[in-house]
């Protein structure tokens, strides 16, 4: 038997990537894949270097990595069964990181573009440009998706109020409409995520206050339970990348090894 080749035949290595689960939820007219627990708790800036990473999750997807979610992304991944799911495993105990907006003199901005250099536009002016031709939909800009915009839209402040309020006030303002991307009269996810079954004490919306010079922040979400408000749903508008610890929702990159476009 002529044998060309004799010596020692190293053994692959093992697939040492990071396991992951992944969770498929129903989202917009299609459906989203995230990574299953969220990341965290840490920051939300290096919530997304985590994400970036490789992970394992099967033969067929066996080297998948994630981008941060949307705001929009988010509230969808949270409302799946939210009562058994997210509500006991990231809010209870601690904060979701909803995705980065824009405050500036006049608005929220949601989900900000990227300069050539990957880093979010935070300028008033330029944000204001992608506004150009495009209609108001019950007071907000919800801008259709494009290369560089996705979720993108603006809120006036008089489109929504501060302070402690009824989920259904909440739900049909120009805030959750827009972090939930929602052209209809009323954010349906972010009602049912707010609502008396699991916060028999309303929302309250704080740190969204008007600013001369524009900002960038990480909208958080949060259930209270020690305060005056206990038993309440919180939105907060003004933490940094590198403020509180949380958790963040990494969407599956779609052009990642072995993955299938998520729609």
């Amino acid at each position: 038997m002529e044998n060309t080749e004799y010596g020692i035949i190293d053994a692959e290595p093992r697939n040492l990537l990071p396991e992951t689960k992944l969770l498929i939820v129903p989202h917009k007219a299609g459906k989203l894949v995230v990574r299953y627990p969220a990341f965290g708790p840490n920051n939300y800036s290096a919530n997304v270097l985590e994400m970036q990473k490789d992970h394992y999750h099967s033969v067929l997807f066996h080297k998948i990595s994630f981008s941060p979610a949307t705001t929009s992304e988010s509230v969808s991944a949270s409302a799946y069964k939210f009562g058994e799911m997210a509500k006991k495993e990231i809010f209870n105990p601690s904060w979701l990181q909803l995705g980065l907006i824009a405050r500036t003199s006049e608005g929220v901005f949601a989900n900000p573009p990227k300069d050539e250099n990957g880093n979010p536009i935070f300028d008033e002016e330029t944000l204001k440009s992608y506004l150009n031709g495009v209609k108001r939909i019950e007071g907000i800009c919800l801008v259709p998706d494009t290369n560089n915009l996705h979720d993108f839209g603006f809120a006036p402040y008089e489109t929504f109020k501060q302070g402690i309020q009824d989920s259904g006030d909440f739900a049909e303002s120009g805030l959750a409409r827009l972090l939930e991307h929602s052209e209809g009269k009323v954010a349906e996810n972010l009602r049912e995520i707010s609502s008396q079954k699991f916060y028999r004490k309303g929302v309250n919306v704080f740190d969204f206050d008007q600013v001369k010079e524009p900002i960038l922040r990480v909208a958080y979400l949060y259930s209270c339970r020690n305060s005056f408000v206990d038993n309440g749903f919180h939105i907060n508008g003004d933490n940094s990348v590198y403020d509180r610890y949380g958790y963040a929702f990494g969407v599956r990159n779609v052009n990642a090894e072995g993955v299938v476009p998520k729609n």
